[in-house]
Parts: C-alpha cells; structure tokens; sequence
C-alpha cells in the first residue's frame, strides 16, 4: 500500500515514467525485424503485414485522447497501472497467436494498453518535474529512451527471430510488466481527481475515421485507387474526422480542446511531429524488409546494420540538453529535420549492388543525428505553455500526433511503394518499393521543415519560449 505521506522520490517516479515508456516503443520496433518471419509463419500477405503494425498504431491513437482525459479524471496513476495490464496480458496473447486474425486483435488490444499508458507517463512527468531546466533534463531523457528502445528493439527482434524465434520479443514484456505494477502502487501518488463527462462521441468518431482512411489507404496498394471499397473508406474517414472536429468544438469537456491549437507554435509542432514519425516508421518498415530481401541479411544481422543509426541517435540524444541551452529549441529542432532530409533522400538512392558502408550506414548515421536532435524538441514545443489543468489533454495531443504520424505514414507510404510496379516480382518488387517508400518519406520530412522554419524558427533568432 502506498503511504501518501511519504515524500516523492522524483528519481522512482522518472524511473518508472522511463521503463513504461521503453516497453512501449520496444514493442512498436521490436516486430520490425521480425517482420519476414512473421509473414512466413502466420500467412500474410505483402501489403496485409502493414496491419501488424498499423492495427497497434491505430488503437493507440484512436484512444489516446480519451484515455488522457480519463487519466485527469480518475487519477493518473490508476490509469498507469490499468496500461500496464493491459499491455502486459496483450504481450503474451500477441506471443501466443498462431493466425493473422489473431496477431491483429491481439496487437490492437495492445495499442490500446498503450494509449492508456503513454498520456499518463508524459502527464506525470509534466506535474512531477518544474518547467525550465528540471523538465528538459526529463523530456530529454524521455525522448532519448524512445530511441534507444526503438533501436535495441530492432536488434533484440532480429537475434530472437533468428536464434529463438519472434514470439520471445512480446514474452519479455511479462516481467517488465509486472515489475512495472508494483513499483508504480509503491512510489507513485494518485493524482487528485477532476470530475467531468468523457467525450465518447469524439472519441468514436476519431477511431473510426483513423481506421477507415487508413485501411483505405493500404487497401489501395492491392485493389487500386478505382476499387470501391477503397473509395468509400476513404471518403467515410475523412467524414468521420470532419464530424470529429465539429463535435470537440461544441462538447462540454473535448477529448481534444480545440483551444491547445491556438498557439501556431504547438499546432505546428504536432503537424510536424506526424510527418516525421510518418518518415521515420517508413524508414524502419522498408528498411528492415530492404536489408534482408534486398541485400539478404539475416535477421540478426539486420538488426545490427541498424546499429550505425542507433549509436549515433543515442549519443545525439544525450547532449539534446546542453544544445538546446546553447542554441534554442526551435533551431535545434529545425537542424535535425534538415539531418534526418539529408540522410532519408541519401538511402532512398539504395539498390540491389549498393556497398552497405557507403550507401546504407553512412546515410543510416545522419537518420541517428538528426533523430536524436528532432525528438526532444518537437515533444517540447508540443506542450510548451500549456495549463496544468490540460497536462493530459496535451500530452495526450502529442501522443496521438506520434501515433498519427506511424499509423498513416505507414499507410500512405505502403500505397505509394505499390505505384508503378507493374509485372516486377521478388527482389524487384521489394527494391522499387523501397525507393518510392523512403523518396516520399523524405518528401514529408521536407514539409516538416518547412514548418518548422515558418513558425517556429525566426530568420536571425529565434521564437520566445521555444
């Protein structure tokens, strides 16, 4: 039982906010790798894999929103623990399924665990830590750790696949889990609750219109723009998000308060946010396929190709402090944008008789930089300013913008590869795809400059507070 006089180890707290945070990121990268070998074991198709990562990005930021304001309006930690179970039961149904239809369900049960946990781990770093130097050391960390998890988990997911099998990626989580439950009941305080009424029109219409232009999207990689399903899911998603904006205008208690857009600083944080992760999840889904068809690479070593990204991210990552005092958020923010562009449009160049060095690691190094320098600032123009009282709300804002960004990303960019294919087949197929997947992942990285450089960033300076 926890004592609520005792005084808060603000050390446990960033610790636990840390580990839950790893478990989630873990499992977003951790079946990158395994990829392949989950096609073959389960039966998907090409363009059906997308929905082993697409059914967990939806989930997650479909209820995201929901599951920040019900962080505010239960308690924080309650919420905390009820991710972590979620998340945890879900791991091992996810290590337990033998069909397609099974690893979906099971994945999207997932997301949703997730979407519970992530909007209280950033609310209670928020609350926990005092804006200025305390925060942007824990926001620093905190970004850090998502790519540190990203990376191990890319590595972890190819040595299991190879040398044990995929499955062991999602058993690990069990003990984290677990451990994760009690340290959160022994170290952290439940926040005091704010009575309100849940958004559950806004909510629903937000999932469903995610899902149906997302699985518009990646519809159209195999039955073709002019197929009607295609284009009724379509049409019924951007509906659905249209009734949602018009519902969190008029609702007593939004989900979404639409009044967290009037800063043009955060609003374009968010936008600039769902481009880069939109990039980034096209990087390490083509990416992985890339190296191990293309290049055929084991899984185990393609996890360690990765390494050149990864190392250098971690170290970026780390320093992410020290540079923002130097330089400024926005700047920072603006030069690792144009890194990660510069290295995006280098690997996109990559074929069949590319030298791995020159062609894959060395671009793979200016991904890491630019990664390590983008994270933390944009997490921080994202709830820069905000009221105490929308901690949740806009840390659930943010969380959605990252899980936006993969889940759409990855599907625009799966409907992309699929353009101009024609007859190609095998190693080809895979090497067209990846060239028109990573070109159109760094246009969008592009367009997040460009946001970031008009409304954020001042010729000669740079923006107050940012």
């Amino acid at each position: 039982m926890t004592n609520s006089t005792a005084p808060v180890s603000k050390n446990a707290i960033l610790a636990i906010i840390l580990v839950s945070y790893v478990m989630i990121v873990l499992d977003t990268s951790i079946v990158l790798t395994g990829l392949p070998n989950i096609r073959r074991d389960l039966g998907f198709g090409d363009t059906g894999l997308a929905w082993v990562q697409s059914a967990y990005t939806l989930s997650f930021g479909g209820f995201m929103l929901l599951a920040a304001r019900a962080g505010d309006t239960f308690g924080r930690r309650r919420m905390l623990m009820l991710g972590l179970s979620l998340f945890t039961v879900a791991s091992l149904a996810i290590g337990l399924a033998h069909s397609p239809v099974a690893m979906v369900a099971a994945r999207a049960i997932q997301g949703l665990g997730a979407a519970i946990l992530a909007p209280s781990t950033l609310a209670l770093l928020q609350t926990t830590f005092a804006e200025g130097r305390e925060r942007t050391r824990a926001i620093s960390l905190y970004s850090a750790v998502a790519g540190i998890a990203a990376s191990v988990g890319l590595v972890l997911g190819g040595v299991l696949a190879e040398w044990l099998s995929w499955r062991v990626g999602f058993f690990i989580n069990l003990p984290i889990g677990i451990a994760m439950l009690w340290a959160a009941r022994r170290f952290i305080r439940e926040s005091e609750p704010v009575k309100g009424r849940f958004d559950v029109a806004g909510a629903a219409s937000s999932t469903l219109g995610m899902t149906a232009l997302v699985y518009g999207l990646i519809r159209s990689a195999s039955a073709g723009w002019g197929d009607t399903w295609t284009q009724a899911s379509l049409a019924a998603g951007l509906l659905l998000l249209a009734a949602f904006i018009l519902i969190e205008k008029h609702a007593g208690q939004p989900i979404m308060p639409l009044r967290l857009f009037a800063s043009r600083q955060r609003s374009a944080a968010y936008a600039a946010r769902v481009l880069f992760l939109g990039a980034m999840i096209g990087f390490f889904f083509f990416g992985t396929q890339f190296l191990q068809v293309v290049l055929h690479l084991s899984p185990s070593l393609t996890g360690l190709a990765f390494l050149p990204m990864t190392l250098v991210n971690f170290a970026m990552a780390l320093r992410v402090p020290a540079l923002t005092r130097r330089f400024g958020n926005a700047p920072l923010l603006a030069t690792g944008l144009a890194c990660t562009l510069a290295g995006m449009a280098w690997l996109s160049l990559a074929g069949g008789d590319t030298p791995y060095w020159l062609g894959v690691a060395l671009p793979m190094v200016l991904i890491g930089a630019g990664q390590g320098m983008t994270l933390s600032p944009l997490t921080a123009a994202g709830i820069a300013g905000v009221a105490k009282a929308d901690a949740g709300a806009a840390s659930g804002i943010v969380n959605v913008a990252h899980q936006l960004g993969n889940s759409l990303g990855l599907a625009v960019l799966v409907a992309v590869a699929a353009i101009g294919a024609g007859a190609r087949t095998g190693v080809a197929l895979m090497a067209h795809r990846v060239t028109f997947a990573l070109s159109s992942a760094a246009g969008m990285l592009a367009l997040a400059l460009l946001l970031v450089l008009a409304l954020l960033v001042r010729p000669g300076g740079k923006r107050a507070g940012l």
